[in-house]
């Protein structure tokens, strides 16, 4: 979490969540966010192996990274997936997620 202070991050999730009631509102309102500012694909490493991220989804209950391998597919949680440096633009609504998961 290094391109954002915590004011500012609580900022973000603050936008995001701002008409949510409950963890499953507001965590629909910071998948809507990442889902409209993270430029995807990319890449990335996961266990030493260069994936591409086709797309962020939502599940029950987190948000998850699809992530492709020539014809492999792996969901990874977003709160686990190192992200590349330099970070995809809208990262930063990634790390205030993090931030709102307690990461």
């Amino acid at each position: 979490m290094a391109s954002k202070g915590t004011a500012a991050l609580e900022a973000m999730i603050e936008e995001a969540t701002v008409d949510a009631y409950g963890d499953d509102e507001q965590l629909t309102g910071l998948f809507t966010m990442i889902e409209e500012h993270l430029a995807v694909p990319f890449t990335t490493t996961v266990l030493g192996v260069e994936v591409t991220v086709r797309k962020v989804d939502l599940t029950a209950d987190t948000i998850v990274a699809v992530c492709v391998r020539g014809r492999h597919r792996q969901r990874v949680d977003l709160l686990d997936l190192p992200l590349p440096t330099p970070a995809p633009v809208g990262a930063v609504w990634v790390d205030a997620y993090r931030h709102w998961a307690g990461r």
